[in-house]
């Protein structure tokens, strides 16, 4: 039986809110002196070696309307397809406050095992109240073997996984939150 508590209001849910960009991101909202630069600025250092990429995007609530609050994280392997000491492979980027857009410059990641080239995603914003993680993949790589791809409940909803090549070295990945298009996210 529960026991009511009328004299103990409930407070107020507690999302990432405004708060994770002054914590996560402050030279980003303009707060300098914490930090040279932003942890996660740059996922490997500009002479690091192999195919530089930029990916873009936005992620969109269930009406299709880009989020201007979001801070996405990107995790990788380097070109070798290793993780570890030298393959840092960390980024932490914010959305655009008026576009919502996000951008990353970065190294592709090679294969890892039999995965095929990915970056781990995790997105966190105002409503949001655990991050939610999602996969990376490449259009025009091979994904056939990729464990992860090849158990999608829902084969259909694959190509939510898939950034768009859009030409001169610039992958595209859009995220959805939910309703039509929804991207799948992962349990991890």
């Amino acid at each position: 039986m529960v026991q009511p508590l009328g004299y103990l209001p409930e407070s107020a849910s507690q999302t990432a809110g405004p708060y994770v960009h002054i914590g996560c991101t402050p030279n980003f909202v303009g707060i300098h002196g914490i930090y040279a630069q932003d942890l996660g600025a740059a996922p490997f250092p500009k002479d690091a070696p192999g195919q530089r990429i930029t990916l873009t995007g936005v992620v969109r609530d269930g009406v299709g309307k880009a989020l201007n609050d979001v801070m996405v994280e990107f995790w990788q392997a380097d070109a070798d397809g290793k993780y570890g000491p030298g393959a840092q492979g960390f980024a932490r980027r914010a959305s655009n406050f008026e576009t919502g857009e996000w951008e990353l410059t970065t190294v592709k990641p090679g294969a890892v095992g039999n995965m095929a080239p990915h970056i781990g995603v995790w997105i966190v914003a105002r409503g949001i109240n655990i991050g939610l993680q999602t996969r990376l993949y490449f259009e025009g790589d091979d994904h056939s073997k990729d464990p992860l791809l090849t158990r999608l409940e829902h084969q259909n909803r694959r190509q939510t996984l898939i950034a768009k090549d859009t030409g001169n070295g610039t992958f595209r990945f859009d995220i959805q939150l939910q309703g039509e298009g929804e991207t799948v996210f992962l349990d991890m």
